[in-house]
């Protein structure tokens, strides 16, 4: 079974959170921390978790400045940045820090559940309209030539929308498609950027400045 560790300052949350985790249809174990300074301590004395969920608004070292100090002593586990800012200073700073995703506390609990897993699974979740903003800064840093990789309109809306971290069911509502329609458009992205996976799409959509 999968170990997440929770990061948080707010005791609540923190235990809210776990049971959401732990009771989910792919239980997972967790621990949990009020202060990076304890899980970094916890870091040196057992095993790396599979995944930590980190707040950045903590008391004593705030997760901004923790995120490079877990990922020296572990490199291999992703760190999710799960907090209630959304100003583009601390997002720029918790990515190039090396956060692996950035999500909101106001989604809910499915999306939640689904954005740890995708985590697990090696995703770089994040809630939609931060997906959006770091499309945003990202585009203005890349070369002004957007690469051609000969994708159709319609297979444009849908990288957006796997852009803005939407699930397939989502797309379908978006673009009032079926399901099965929104895999044959998905396949056909995949093909012409030569990805394998969601997560390679969303990267290479951006460093490339595709949309």
């Amino acid at each position: 079974m999968s170990t997440v560790w929770i990061i948080d300052d707010h005791a609540a949350f923190r235990k809210t959170l776990a049971r959401l985790l732990e009771q989910g249809e792919f239980p997972l174990e967790t621990k949990l921390f009020a202060s990076c300074e304890d899980a970094f301590l916890a870091l040196g004395a057992e095993a790396p978790p599979a995944l930590i969920l980190l707040d950045i608004g903590l008391r004593g070292m705030s997760g901004l400045d923790g995120i490079p100090l877990f990922k020296k002593r572990s490199p291999g586990t992703p760190i999710v940045v799960l907090t209630v800012f959304e100003d583009d200073d601390k997002l720029f700073r918790a990515i190039c820090s090396g956060a692996n995703g950035y999500l909101l506390k106001i989604q809910a609990a499915e999306e939640l559940l689904h954005a740890v897993h995708a985590a697990l699974a090696g995703g770089a979740p994040m809630t939609p309209k931060i997906a959006r903003r770091v499309l945003e800064m990202f585009a203005n840093l890349a070369p002004k030539k957007q690469a051609d990789y000969g994708l159709s309109g319609r297979e444009m809306e849908v990288l957006q929308c796997i852009v803005e971290g939407l699930l397939k069911k989502q797309i379908a509502e978006r673009l009032q498609l079926s399901a099965h329609t929104v895999d044959s458009y998905l396949r056909r992205v995949y093909e012409k950027m030569h990805v394998n996976s969601r997560s390679n799409a969303v990267s290479k959509a951006i460093k490339e400045n595709i949309l």
